[in-house]
């Protein structure tokens, strides 16, 4: 197979993989990584660096429109990826002494989660009681329902903020944005209203993926050469995504992309536990 067969192959699969992660709310990086290491025998490391280059372009794109529409709540957004960031150098420092096929058990187990989770029926609820902690670091915001400012309190900040190591540990570990889990963190511990929770959760996704980066980076596991077709890909695959999802019944392709979602978890599964990955 030569390299222009190759990189076009890669192409069209970032292609697949943004237009799937673009329609179910999962991220590129969720198919990406199984594209790379289950069909092409990628390294499992070089395929998560090209994730993590992916999943930086992508939120860095869809992130500006959300604050632009003032969902975004930006200062939660900074505070949180002081908790995110310094899972996500842990995770991706952890990722070289983990065996290879531990990452992909996880991944799968992770990955399932993930389309569980996107399935999840949405529900915008505003909590009234208010946390003095939040208070203290102006957490509490505001976001437009209908044209009219909406306001919202945060609450159990300890919490929320020891689920967003985790998730960024994830994220570096596996090269994924982690976003289902930085969702449950604000939506289901902090009580953020679910869109400000997406939202702000995909302003910190690229930041996270950014940090976990350098130290791929530094290993050597970000190769340009696979890097480039990928974001490529996933980027205009998202874009598509996003244009179909407008005109489409967006609940019946979620079921559909979850179940492929699950099939490729559970094939990383199975080839963590046979050792054949």
């Amino acid at each position: 197979m030569t390299v222009l067969i190759l990189t076009l192959i890669i192409l069209i699969g970032a292609y697949a993989a943004g237009l799937v992660g673009s329609l179910t709310g999962l991220g590129g990086g969720v198919v990406i990584i199984p594209l790379l290491t289950l069909l092409l025998h990628v390294d499992i490391h070089y395929a998560i660096g090209a994730s993590l280059v992916s999943v930086i372009a992508t939120s860095s794109g869809s992130a500006a429109a959300y604050v632009k529409e003032g969902i975004t709540n930006m200062r939660l957004g900074m505070f949180l990826e002081i908790a995110t960031t310094s899972g996500a150098i842990t995770g991706a420092i952890v990722a070289k002494y983990l065996p290879v096929q531990y990452i992909a058990i996880l991944f799968g187990v992770v990955l399932i989660f993930s389309a569980a989770m996107s399935l999840r029926k949405k529900v915008e609820y505003i909590e009234e009681k208010k946390s003095v902690l939040a208070e203290k670091l102006k957490l509490n915001g505001s976001y437009p329902v209908n044209d009219k400012p909406v306001a919202y309190n945060v609450n159990n900040v300890g919490g929320g903020f020891l689920m967003m190591v985790f998730a960024g540990a994830i994220s570096g570990l596996l090269g994924i944005g982690s976003g289902a889990l930085k969702v449950v963190a604000m939506d289901g511990l902090m009580r953020v209203p679910f869109k400000v929770s997406t939202t702000t959760s995909n302003f910190m996704i690229g930041v996270t993926a950014a940090a976990s980066a350098v130290v791929y980076l530094q290993r050597g596991y970000i190769d340009p050469g696979l890097s480039m077709p990928v974001v490529i890909g996933v980027l205009l695959g998202a874009f598509t995504g996003s244009k179909i999802l407008v005109h489409s019944q967006s609940k019946k392709l979620r079921y559909f992309f979850a179940v492929v979602v699950t099939i490729l978890a559970i094939q990383m599964i199975y080839k963590g536990v046979s050792g054949t990955l």
